[in-house]
């Protein structure tokens, strides 16, 4: 997934609990730093931070557990908080934030305690707004459950049904895919995406801590409970505002999603 063209910088930078955490930076502009979802590390995430060097200097890095970045256990959200504020202190003052899915529920908990950013954009956070969608109770211990117990395809496949929303067929037409060997080798880290997750809904006080400009951005072929989810949390931020674009399911290509990141974050 390497990005033709954009000279990668690597280094590293260690969280409050010691944890090395691996990222990328390249490009030119305004610090970015872009949190990934489940199933992504910095490599996941390149191709949008190509196409916004133009624009920004990009920071894309490994959550912890995946990637070239450590992993202390036990897990908490608090750490992958304490992760993303070690980031943007080092990319500096003016440092915006980009959040993919889970990864929009970690840089938005990191805002509303007062991670200091220029602007905030979160991409369909996961949130269960209504009756339809979002993780079931139980599901990050099922999945730690099967990951020990060496049934890593299983894991994948659960997440897939249970957390996802894809059918049961479909899965069974993804393992033959030759995506499917990554998505299990980061099988252990989708309990991880599930307890960032949550199961309790719309979280409105914490986003409502929320001071820095916001835009919540969801995409036109994405489910309607992740849609009604997007529209939700733009509402209980105060001010953000909520823009829809034209892409997959949960997805957007760089193409489309750099120049509104590019609009709606620099003016």
């Amino acid at each position: 997934m390497e990005s033709s063209g954009t000279n990668w910088t690597v280094d590293s930078v260690r969280s409050a609990d010691g944890t090395t955490i691996a990222y990328e930076t390249a490009g030119d502009g305004p610090p970015i730093l872009l949190v990934g979802g489940a199933f992504n590390d910095r490599s996941t995430t390149r191709p949008l931070a190509a196409a916004l060097t133009a624009d920004f200097t990009v920071y894309g890095y490994d959550r912890r557990g995946r990637g070239e970045s450590g992993d202390t256990g036990p897990y908490a959200v608090q750490r992958e908080i304490e992760d993303v504020a070690a980031l943007i202190e080092r990319a500096g003052p003016g440092a915006h934030l980009y959040g993919l899915s889970s990864g929009a529920i970690l840089a938005a908990y990191a805002v509303a305690e007062g991670v200091p950013v220029s602007g905030l954009a979160l991409f369909e956070p996961p949130f269960q707004a209504g009756p339809h969608g979002g993780a079931k109770p139980g599901l990050a211990e099922r999945l730690s459950e099967l990951v020990a117990a060496g049934r890593r395809d299983d894991a994948v496949a659960l997440f897939l049904t249970d957390a996802v929303g894809v059918p049961a067929e479909a899965v069974g037409g993804m393992r033959e895919a030759p995506e499917w060997a990554w998505m299990v080798g980061l099988a252990h880290t989708l309990a991880y995406d599930t307890t960032v997750t949550g199961y309790a809904g719309l979280p409105a006080d914490r986003l409502k801590a929320i001071a820095a400009p916001t835009v919540v951005l969801d995409s036109t072929g994405s489910p309607p409970w992740l849609r009604d989810a997007a529209v939700a949390t733009a509402g209980a931020i105060p001010g953000a505002t909520h823009l829809s674009l034209a892409g997959g399911f949960h997805e957007v290509p760089p193409e489309v999603l750099a120049p509104a990141l590019r609009d709606t974050l620099l003016g």
